[in-house]
């Protein structure tokens, strides 16, 4: 199923009932030894029940924007894996000097398809993210991926076109050739989706295997929708701001990379059907459309 957000369903979190009130102080005896064991107890079970997070980033000499990128990414993730296409620059000792806790993988073959699948099968974390190392994704989005990740949804992609998002990137070339696919994606597929080729993206691991990725370049981002969508994944779409890359240029090649992703859309589509898509009631989180699953019929 697929539905498309809205940037106004994330609301504020709710003041703290204890803000402005007074906190008496116990003097004497201490806490006694059974209330401190039910407090460690209630929050290991919290620390249980959350989802543990990977965040796959593949590299390629990108010292001069991953500082950026590790700087900010928050406390909702647990591991960091960097897949290096065999960088020739100082992205790897820049990227241990900011956080020496990143997990290094080599890329196992070309391109950037083969290096988010490395990294997909290096990540241990419940659920997976991925995003670029150029400074052109903001990590503090990923919020709004697990929000819908722990709220019922399979399948959670960013879109630069739907209300909250946009692209400071995006050449009009490019922007006609993505409306091209998607009306083309949309059509055989009977979805209402409004972005296809945008690499940031999340899912709960255990689809992994389901996915059965197999692309090598940048159609790896449209092959996840149509195995996704295909496989009767409840899909959600959130807003996201694409910035310009910091510095380097793109390895994206517009004519050359749009045409493998062409045959990626209709190579899923004739191997089977895939979900019906159905219109849903709108309310103050969700605007669009949702589909139903049939999650038997899925290809690979």
């Amino acid at each position: 199923m697929t539905e498309i957000t809205s940037a106004n369903g994330y609301g504020k979190p709710a003041p703290s009932p204890l803000t402005n009130a007074t906190v008496p102080i116990h003097v004497g005896n201490p806490t006694p030894a059974v209330s401190r064991s039910r407090s460690k107890r209630a929050r290991a079970a919290v620390s249980a029940a959350t989802p543990s997070v990977s965040l796959v980033i593949p590299v390629r000499n990108e010292a001069r924007n991953i500082a950026w990128v590790l700087e900010q990414i928050a406390d909702d993730v647990n591991e960091i894996i960097l897949v290096d296409g065999n960088s020739s620059d100082v992205t790897l000792i820049t990227a241990l000097s900011y956080r020496p806790d990143i997990k290094v993988v080599p890329q196992e073959g070309v391109g950037k398809g083969s290096a988010l699948r490395t990294g997909f099968l290096a990540a241990t974390g419940d659920i997976i993210v991925m995003m670029d190392a150029d400074g052109s994704m903001a990590p503090q989005e990923i919020r709004h991926y697990l929000h819908f990740l722990t709220n019922g949804y399979d399948f959670v992609k960013g879109s630069r076109f739907i209300a909250g998002g946009g692209s400071l990137d995006i050449t009009p070339f490019r922007r006609l050739g993505n409306r091209f696919l998607l009306t083309v994606f949309n059509t055989l597929y009977g979805a209402d989706l409004t972005d296809l080729c945008y690499g940031f993206c999340a899912f709960h691991r255990r689809y992994l295997e389901h996915l059965d990725l197999s692309a090598t370049g940048f159609e790896i981002e449209a092959e996840m929708v149509v195995r996704a969508m295909r496989g009767g994944l409840r899909i959600a779409e959130v807003p996201s701001l694409e910035l310009p890359r910091r510095a380097g240029e793109s390895n994206l090649r517009a004519i050359r990379d749009g045409t493998r992703v062409l045959r990626t859309v209709l190579r899923g589509h004739r191997s089977g059907p895939a979900g019906h898509v159905l219109e849903a009631p709108s309310n103050s989180h969700t605007l669009g459309r949702m589909g139903n699953s049939l999650p038997s019929e899925s290809g690979g």
